[in-house]
């Protein structure tokens, strides 16, 4: 179901209002410190815990701290991690589903096999078990939420790749004497580059839930930092008696998620 179908906007105009919505968020993120009313680490012992007002719009958390700051120093790590983890999900998805669907039926088989056992492995719990171990940074944990997304688009690509290598202008390639790098990087993978940005733009969704997930729990992005994901598991102490330490960063996180999907969706209707 479309993300449309959820919000009740027209499907021509959540694709619109979808991606003012991600640049805007961006926006934010890339203009924290200018925007932010007050350092991000600030303390404000006298209002600790206090309720949105004109002097903390968002309220403020357990040490005094701004939340309103917080979330937008802390949209900087949420997205750059949704961001950069769907790109290695997609160079990795890409090259795995582009050898599968051109190399022949033994490749096939096995990239295949390895992809199906991979999606049979329950994803969160795999990247507790991994971040609890390594006690990662932010550059880590890209990683490994990249690492633990590269299969949709892997199976996505592969499927892409095998219509077009069936086409007559990559038979025509071939004829040529074109090497079979040559006609992947030229004539298949362009044809390609639609269904993976779909795939991508969605992959950028599910890293942003995937570090929530992990900093949630504890095991993800660590305080001092802030990440919507880590201001939530601090939060989650106070949600019936201080509900705005909660409901901001996870408002954040519900709305970049579902313009992603909506982006993603107006993407694939297009290239369809």
């Amino acid at each position: 179901m479309s993300a449309s179908a959820y919000t009740g906007v027209p499907a021509t105009r959540a694709p619109l209002i979808a991606g003012v919505l991600l640049g805007v968020l961006l926006l934010g993120a890339a203009l924290a410190p200018v925007l932010a009313p007050y350092a991000v680490d600030a303390l404000d012992l006298a209002n600790r815990r206090a309720a949105p007002s004109m002097r903390h719009w968002f309220g403020t958390d357990e040490l005094g701290r701004d939340l309103l700051t917080r979330v937008l120093f802390g949209a900087r790590v949420s997205l750059a991690i949704g961001l950069v983890s769907a790109m290695v999900s997609a160079a990795i998805g890409a090259a795995v589903g582009s050898i599968a669907g051109y190399a022949g039926p033994l490749a096939d088989d096995v990239l295949m096999r390895i992809t199906d056992a991979m999606l049979a492995i329950p994803r969160l719990p795999l990247l507790m078990i991994a971040a609890a171990v390594l006690q990662p940074s932010v550059p880590v944990l890209v990683l490994l939420v990249g690492l633990a997304g590269w299969m949709e688009t892997a199976r996505v690509v592969r499927a892409e790749v095998l219509s077009l290598a069936a086409r007559d202008f990559v038979s025509a390639a071939r004829a040529i004497g074109a090497s079979p790098a040559r006609v992947v990087l030229r004539h298949v993978l362009p044809g390609v580059l639609p269904a993976a940005a779909v795939a991508t733009t969605l992959a950028v969704g599910r890293g942003i839930l995937m570090e929530s997930a992990l900093s949630f729990f504890g095991v993800g992005v660590q305080p001092p930092t802030a990440s919507w994901g880590n201001m939530l598991y601090q939060a989650q102490t106070t949600m019936t008696s201080e509900p705005w330490l909660a409901i901001f960063p996870g408002a954040m996180i519900f709305l970049t998620v579902l313009a992603c999907n909506a982006v993603g969706d107006a993407i694939g209707a297009a290239t369809s």
